[in-house]
């Protein structure tokens, strides 16, 4: 098995990030309706961690076992330490083909190893915008990524705009952006995000 891409450069931009947040800046509001800054940042700690085991196939989830979800309350106090270094474990752990081997578990859900690849590389391009967004810091995403992640949520169903997802709103329901906007808002507004959010 090859492997298709690698998650070095978005783990390690989602790193930079984290790292020049502000302890301040942990409640202050994000582009996912509902989670803070340290919600959104909690949660990227647990995706990092929950998406490495599907990679390694080590410590499968339990049925049934929901996606990480964010909550600020239990960051750790070191967590821009703690979760850069797990990103990178994230990044490492896809670096070896007998990752996208087969069939793995995240989200509790059984899945292609290739398809959690792909998950993992969305969540953290979009998420990494997030934050971008949330905190006025820059983000500058590599167009192959962009296209990867343009392309698997292209293929997503659109849900009814009268139903809350049940992940509280991370990726919510499409918002239309104009056919010739350029790839990262057409992106963005699938998963559910106005490319002009700014904090109120």
């Amino acid at each position: 098995m090859t492997v298709d891409f690698d998650l070095g450069p978005a783990a390690q931009r989602m790193a930079g990030l984290l790292r020049a947040v502000d302890d301040e800046w942990l409640t202050a509001p994000t582009p996912c309706e509902r989670y803070t800054l340290g919600d959104l940042i909690e949660h990227v700690g647990g995706l990092a961690g929950a998406f490495t085991a599907a990679a390694t196939k080590t410590a499968p989830e339990p049925a049934g076992s929901p996606p990480p979800s964010g909550d600020a309350a239990r960051l750790e106090t070191d967590w821009r330490t703690r979760i850069p270094e797990r990103l990178t474990a994230l990044a490492d752990a896809w670096r070896d083909p007998a990752a996208w081997e087969g069939v793995t578990r995240a989200g509790g859900v059984d899945l292609p190893a290739g398809v959690a690849a792909r998950v993992a590389l969305d969540e953290l391009v979009v998420h990494g915008w997030d934050v971008a967004r949330a905190t006025g810091q820059p983000f500058d995403c590599d167009e192959a990524e962009l296209a990867a992640c343009l392309e698997f949520v292209s293929g997503f169903p659109r849900p009814d705009p009268e139903e809350r997802p049940a992940d509280g709103g991370l990726f919510g329901p499409p918002v239309d952006v104009p056919a010739d906007a350029p790839p990262l808002d057409r992106m963005l507004g699938l998963t559910g995000r106005d490319p002009g959010w700014t904090p109120a």
